[in-house]
Parts: structure tokens; sequence; C-alpha cells
């Protein structure tokens, strides 16, 4: 009589293929349970996507009710005559005023959803394809660029889901070559812009952590950084098409996080890495303050390229004043201002008039030869001389803002000669056309509108194509840290973010002036928790290119 098989020779037997084909009932039964498993699991992830989307739109229609519930109660007490309890409302804050308000703080409340919804922690949202894409090796460039633009705006619940995000999974190990300049002015800067108003440490303590990653950058013979550097390795290089050389906007528009980053931290070396590029430069300065795009990492002098406040020229120049700004314009940055108003006279010996309509614009330069060409990132420049003309005498100053306000005027056009009222990338200027779009394109920029933000404070009042209105698939980082926040500062008192208290870098991310030259300002706490009216119910590589 044959062996009884053991239990365990049975219950073995089941993983062998030929106990099924012996028992194709078996077969059937264990076919039909893993398809139901398999249709279980995927009904359940497609249940938790369904109910993540849902809650998601649940969330932007209850910020959009609140949104009209305050906007309701402040038509309440306007037609009252009443003020905000929580508030004090400045002159300027008048019923349009809010409403132009709250319709940008809709916009931004409308595409910070959809990247929450559909790239959260990417670089950027691509609207059409609805997904995320990582063009700055995946640093989470939207996120961290649009902290400010929360906080300002109120959008408090946004704001914390973003912090969180910042303390748990912003992580600056990458193996990838960044941009000095884009990462500073969008990630340093935001940082500490949302550091300077929340006075949350995490923020201070991320922002040390990438300029560390940036630093070795600046250890060229002469102190003039490279433009590129790997974030893992710490290896620092200058893009091929540059035969070598360094961007002046890239290399000059560092100063303000740096020294914000060194004030805060009380470690020096951000600063004086940062400080000792202007040295250098100042060794060379030309009289007519007016540097060409490319310098010499190796010398510290200036390669022959073009001359332009557009793009790869124009931040370096906005720099030089806002140093002097951020160091609450003191004997220790009297530099600054100098080498500032040298450029600006360069600045008028490049500006020309078009026919008939006399629009007034500024050159490009290459040698002696002037090109009437004016790129829309040029469109800094007015908000910029608004912002200078306050250091100026009388007559100089009224002259200096005159300028601005002609050169706004221009930019202003940019947009309203366009079938689709969205400027192009660049304009060209000829003898009796007045002006002509160049470079079709329109990503978002904010400049125009950073202009008229400025002139306003001081006292006056993405498309591939503007022609056809093709759109393309990108909606920019900027786009929510400038041209949202500059058009919702537009519309708000100029309590909101002081200009006495506050100067912008050229990502729109507002850094606390803080007095130089004198210890006991500079080594004192920075009032970190800014009180902001939010709720009154009452604005670069020079940016090269199309990304």
């Amino acid at each position: 009589m044959g062996k009884k098989p053991s239990s365990n020779s049975t219950s073995l037997s089941i993983f062998n293929p030929k106990y099924y084909f012996k028992k194709p009932q078996q077969l059937v039964l264990v076919i039909f349970g893993f398809v139901s498993l398999v249709l279980l699991v995927s009904d359940r992830q497609n249940l938790t996507r369904d109910h993540h989307e849902e809650v998601l739109r649940l969330n932007e229609e209850l910020a959009q009710l609140k949104l009209h519930l305050e906007d309701l109660s402040v038509k309440v007490k306007w037609s009252a005559g009443l003020e905000s309890s929580n508030t004090s409302k400045d002159d300027d804050d008048d019923p349009v005023s809010v409403e132009r308000r709250e319709k940008v703080k809709e916009a931004m409340l409308h595409a910070w959803t959809s990247y929450e919804k559909y790239a959260w922690g990417h670089d950027e949202l691509q609207p059409q394809t609805k997904d995320g894409v990582n063009s700055f090796g995946g640093l989470g460039a939207t996120l961290v660029d649009s902290l400010d633009t929360l906080f300002i705006m109120g959008l408090h619940e946004q704001f914390q889901r973003a912090k969180e995000w910042v303390a748990n999974s912003l992580d600056f190990n990458k193996d990838y070559e960044a941009s000095v300049f884009e990462t500073t002015i969008r990630v340093v800067g935001g940082l500490l812009s949302a550091y300077d108003l929340s006075g949350d440490k995490v923020f201070l303590e991320k922002a040390k952590n990438i300029a560390d990653r940036l630093l070795p950058a600046w250890n060229s013979p002469s102190g003039i950084p490279y433009n590129i550097i790997n974030l893992a390795h710490g290896s620092a290089h200058n893009p091929g098409w540059t035969r070598g050389n360094s961007i002046l906007a890239d290399s000059g528009t560092e100063q303000l996080e740096f020294i914000a980053l060194s004030q805060r931290t009380k470690d020096p070396k951000y600063q004086e890495k940062v400080e000792k590029v202007v040295k250098e430069i100042q060794k060379t300065f030309p009289t007519d303050g007016l540097l060409p795009i490319y310098i010499n990492p190796l010398s510290g002098t200036a390669a022959y390229s073009t001359i332009t406040f557009g793009a790869m020229g124009d931040s370096f120049y906005e720099y030089l004043l806002k140093v002097w700004i951020q160091g609450n314009k003191t004997e220790a940055v009297k530099h600054y201002r100098e080498m500032w108003e040298t450029s600006m006279k360069g600045l008028q010996s490049l500006v020309r008039k078009t026919t008939p309509s006399s629009f007034t614009y500024i050159c490009e330069k290459n040698g002696n030869f002037l090109s009437d060409k004016m790129d829309e990132l040029a469109c800094f420049a007015p908000g910029m001389l608004a912002l200078g003309s306050k250091g100026y005498g009388p007559g100089e100053a009224e002259k200096v803002l005159s300028l601005a306000e002609e050169l706004a005027w221009t930019c202003y056009n940019f947009y309203q000669l366009t079938p689709t009222k969205l400027a192009g990338e660049n304009y060209f200027f000829r003898p009796g056309q007045d002006m002509n779009v160049g470079t079709s394109w329109n990503i978002l920029r904010p400049e125009t509108v950073e202009s008229l933000f400025y002139l306003w404070q001081t006292g006056y009042v993405g498309l591939k194509d503007v022609n056809s209105g093709i759109i393309d698939n990108k909606m920019q980082s900027f786009f929510l840290a400038e041209t949202l926040k500059y058009l919702y500062l537009l519309f708000s008192p100029t309590s909101v973010i002081s200009l006495d208290e506050w100067v912008f870098n050229t990502e729109a991310h507002p850094l606390r002036i803080v007095t130089r030259g004198d210890p006991h300002h500079e080594n004192s706490q920075v009032d970190r928790q800014q009180k902001l009216p939010i709720h009154f119910r009452g604005r670069k590589e020079g940016r090269l290119g199309y990304n």
C-alpha cells in the first residue's frame, strides 16, 4: 500500500503549474480571484484619485465663496461709510480698486489650484496637457516662487500646504546643472521673502542650504561668477554659447539675496562673494556706465558684445539701485547709487523717439552702432527710473520721472497695438512706422505691470503669437511670483508692501530693508513677523529665449 501524501506536499503542489492543468476548475478560480483583486485595487486607486480631485475642486469653490463673502462684506461697509475693523484704510483703497484686486486674487487662486491639482511639487504646470514639468531640476520653482504671493494675498491655507512641502519635500541634492541666476532670484529670493514675511525659520534654513550649493560658482580667478553649477557636485562653468564668458545680468543679480542672507544668518561669506563682483566691475567701470553683456571671469573685464537694457543686461542696472535702497541709502552703499546714476546717463544716450507718434524707446548698442530694437524685458526700466528718481534733486528728479512715464507709455502700447492686446517679446522701430512686433510670443512677463506699480507708488496713476492668439503649454513660475503679485499690489493701498520698508528683487520677492554701515541695525534682529493689512476688503540670463 503506497504512502499517503503529506499535508505539506499537498499545500506545496498548489504552487506547481502542473497542478492547475490537472484541475482546471482551480485554475479558473485562481484567475478569477486574481482579476477580482486587480479590479479591486484599480477601483480603489481611481476612487482615491477621484476623491483627491473632488477635494481640490471643493477647496477651490470654498475659497471662491470666501472671496465673494469678503467682497460683499467690504461693499456693505463701504456703503455704510465704515472702515474695516481690522485694518486702516488708505485713501486710495476705493471700491473699484477693491474689486480689481479681488479679480487678481481669483486669478491667482485659479492658477494655484490648477498647479496643486496637476503639477504639485514640479517646477511648472503645463496647462494644456494638465501635468507638471521640471524646468529647473525639480526644485519646485512655481511653489517656492509663489510663497510670498500666497502670503500677501491672504491665501493662508494654500501657503500652509506649500510650507509643509518645502519643509518635508524640497531637496537640493540634485545632479542638475542649475542657472545660478535663476536659482538665486526664484529660489533663494522666494525663500528669504517667505521668511521675512512669515518669520518661519524653515525658509531661512532652506535658503542657506541652496545658497551654500551655489557659492562655488564664485570661485573664479576674478570673483566674477560662472553662471552654471551642478547642485550635487559643485562644479561650475559657463554656457558654451558665451565663448567662456559670464553674462552681465547673471553675474550682477545676486547681490540683494546674498546680502540679505548674510544679514539674517550673521554669516558674512554670502555678502563677501557678491560684493566682490561689484568691486571688480567698478575697477573698469565705463564713463557712460554702460556695460556689454559679456564679462571674462578670468580677467574680470568686459568682452566685446551688445549693450542692452533687455535680455542679459537688464537686472544688473536694477540691482545697483536696489542694493542702495536695501542698505537704507547710507554711506556704506553710496557707491552703488553713484554707479547707477552714471548708468542712467548712459541710458539717456540710447533714448530715441518714433515717428509719427513719438513713442520713446531705448536702443541697443553694438560698438558705435545703435539698433532700433527694444525687448519687453526692458520695460522694467520705467519702474526703475521712477524708483530711483527720489534720490535726485528736484529738477533732475522731474526729468527722470518724465522719462519713466514716456517709456511706460510705450510699454503700455506694446500691448495695445497687437490684436490680442498682449505684448510680443521684442519690438523694432522704423521711421514712419512707429513700432512692429519682432518675436511674437508672450509668456506672461511682468515688467510692464511692474513699472506701472512703481509709477503708481510714486504718485501716478502665455501666448506663442500675440497676433494670432495661439497658446503655448507652460505656466511660467514668474506669472504667479511677479505678474499677479504686481497686479494685486497695483490695486492695493501703498501700506501693503511699503517701499520705505521693503525692496523687491528682480523676481518680485520683497526683502526687508536693513540699514547698512550701522552695526546696531545690521546686528539687530529683523522684525520678520510682517503684519500685512491683507484683508482690506478692502511685479532674466536676462530671461533669454522662449522656454
